[in-house]
């Protein structure tokens, strides 16, 4: 991302293949805060396993992944985060993780557009399915729901979302397959 050296060359994918019966967790943070509350809750378990974040460096210097201090003294890390629009409002429903979603929401600022909610999936494994029905529920007037991803069609989160997130019929928004 022209940020500096680049030290590996982690694919989300091949990570979340390895994903199995609570092995490990995968984490894609957002927010500052959120990225601390996860690793203070890695830290503060009884038990130990992974630990596997997706974080890239642009996050460090991104205008808007900022958090105050407030949300660093209290709270806890939040596994999927919600959209602040009305729910009333809200005929699209977006499901990503991610830095693609500051993408999206610049987009969605510069379309000007209120009926599109965008919802941050922050830990993708083990998929907090609970929460994320929550959410659902929350948007009564729903008429489609996207998973969008910066990568292509057959890398990143994709794959495990299908397999996984048994919710709902998802569309995927992302770029074709690529070899």
């Amino acid at each position: 991302e022209g940020q500096g050296s680049e030290h590996s060359s982690a694919r989300m994918e091949r990570f979340l293949q390895l994903c199995a019966i609570d092995n490990m967790i995968v984490a894609d943070c957002t927010t500052p805060a959120n990225f601390y509350h996860l690793l203070r809750r890695q830290m503060k378990r009884d038990y130990r396993k992974p630990l596997i974040v997706f974080t890239p460096k642009s996050m460090l210097r991104h205008p808007l992944a900022v958090s105050s201090l407030d949300d660093f003294a209290s709270g806890s890390f939040q596994e999927v985060i919600d959209d602040i629009l009305e729910p009333v409002n809200i005929t699209k429903l977006v499901f990503c993780t991610g830095k693609f979603y500051y993408d999206l929401l610049a987009e969605r600022t510069k379309l000007k557009r209120n009926d599109v909610a965008l919802v941050r999936i922050e830990q993708l494994f083990p998929l907090h399915l609970e929460k994320l029905q929550q959410i659902i529920d929350n948007y009564p007037n729903v008429k489609k729901y996207v998973w969008a991803q910066e990568e292509p069609e057959n890398m990143g989160a994709w794959s495990l979302i299908l397999q996984r997130f048994r919710l709902l019929n998802l569309e995927v928004a992302s770029q074709p397959f690529y070899a």
